[in-house]
């Protein structure tokens, strides 16, 4: 349901909600939120809760030690974990100036940007996500071990399989925030599970990537467990992943195939956005996790993996990302580089219908690899081009350095 502020307010006092939490991510895309008492939400919508954004990674330090948030109504949500009387419910916050001038390193605003910027064009981006995660069991003193839950496999169940009822009960959490995961099962690794989303808009995509991480790490700990998102949790063991599904409207074969050719174009300038982190360099190239740029059917050796699906359900997968991305900014930037593509009407280059973890060095010497650290793919981002026109100056400085 979406709500306006009026309804919000209503809903405060037939609900008996105390605690209204103004959630935001900082530049990197962790979650962020400052509780405020219903008697403050009107003030909240007019003017703003004012915080200290010196504190918030990639907002600037001392420089701005000012900035506002306003809450979006229609993002309201009741986080059903907390108590029953005295309920709390969030809502996601837009980031503004004093002088109510939008904050240029709000994420969320930049994938409002790209959005904008697509339906001025005509079109309109989809997006689904798989997020793959570790459950390590915790120790003595409560804190998270490397010890997964369990030893299952790629789609076990249980006993062997110890992280079913971790799913059952972020899944049916998620349904009562209004989300709609659309599948869950063991993954490939010990301990290492999957939920995957239906498809939505970029906005309610990315807000669901956020919330579902939130609700994952909250039901684990509920559950004795520490739930661990990082690329490469486990040395010998499958990494995780954030597979990211695409899909445009209007979206003919030439269209399709042109948004496929513009990502895999500014798929090296990117990756420092899609893979922000040292580890994330320790899962690329293992595991079905890409280390070329290269597309092709069903083949999970690839960068673009083209799903077997027909009409709405015709999408592109992307499969270099990791859960360390800020959806927001991942998002965007495959906008804009889908774009690029159909609006340069970039050529789709063949399909490489080969496996590229076993392929031999004469075959692999055809492919643009992506890069192979952190260090590589900051200097990619710093001198591209695309990357400068569509984020700003400040994001880009809090990715790569100055």
């Amino acid at each position: 349901m979406t709500y306006s502020k009026d309804e919000v307010l209503q809903y405060m006092q037939e609900e008996d909600v105390k605690f209204i939490r103004l959630a935001f991510c900082d530049v990197f895309g962790r979650r962020k939120n400052i509780s405020v008492m219903p008697h403050e939400l009107p003030r909240a919508f007019e003017h703003g809760i004012a915080f200290d954004a010196s504190a918030v990674a990639g907002f600037g330090r001392e420089t701005r030690s000012d900035l506002f948030l306003h809450p979006e109504a229609e993002t309201l949500t009741l986080l059903p974990w907390r108590p029953e009387h005295g309920r709390v419910v969030q809502m996601m916050a837009s980031i503004a100036y004093p002088d109510g001038t939008p904050f240029e390193s709000d994420s969320r605003a930049v994938l409002k940007a790209a959005m904008a910027q697509a339906k001025a064009k005509g079109y309109s981006f989809y997006f689904g996500a798989e997020q793959e995660f570790y459950l390590f069991q915790t120790g003595d003193d409560g804190k998270p071990t490397l010890t997964p839950c369990d030893e299952a496999g790629y789609m076990d169940i249980a006993p062997e399989d110890r992280g079913e009822n971790v799913r059952r009960e972020v899944c049916l959490t998620l349904e009562q925030m209004g989300i709609r995961p659309e599948s869950s099962h063991h993954e490939e690794g010990p301990g290492q599970n999957e939920i995957d989303f239906r498809y939505a808009d970029a906005l309610t995509a990315a807000d669901q990537a956020v919330i579902f991480q939130t609700v994952v790490k909250t039901v684990a700990h509920r559950n004795g467990y520490h739930a661990d998102f990082s690329a490469k949790p486990l040395e010998n063991a499958a990494g995780n992943g954030f597979h990211i599904n695409l899909s445009a409207k209007p979206c003919g074969d030439g269209v399709f195939d042109a948004i496929i050719a513009g990502v895999l174009d500014k798929a090296p300038d990117m990756t420092v956005f899609l893979n922000p982190a040292e580890n994330s360099y320790l899962r690329l190239g293992k595991n079905k996790a890409p280390r070329y740029v290269s597309w092709s059917r069903e083949n999970r050796s690839q960068l673009v993996r083209i799903p077997a699906a027909f009409g709405e359900y015709r999408r592109m997968e992307l499969r270099s990302p990791d859960p360390t991305a800020n959806p927001y900014l991942a998002f965007a930037l495959m906008i804009y580089a889908a774009l690029s593509g159909i609006e340069q009407g970039i050529t789709l280059p063949p399909a490489a219908d080969v496996n590229l973890f076993t392929a031999d060095a004469d075959t692999l010497a055809r492919f643009k690899k992506l890069p192979d650290s952190l260090a590589a793919a900051r200097l990619a981002a710093r001198n591209s081009a695309f990357i400068r026109r569509h984020l700003p100056s400040a994001v880009v400085e809090a990715y790569c350095g100055r």
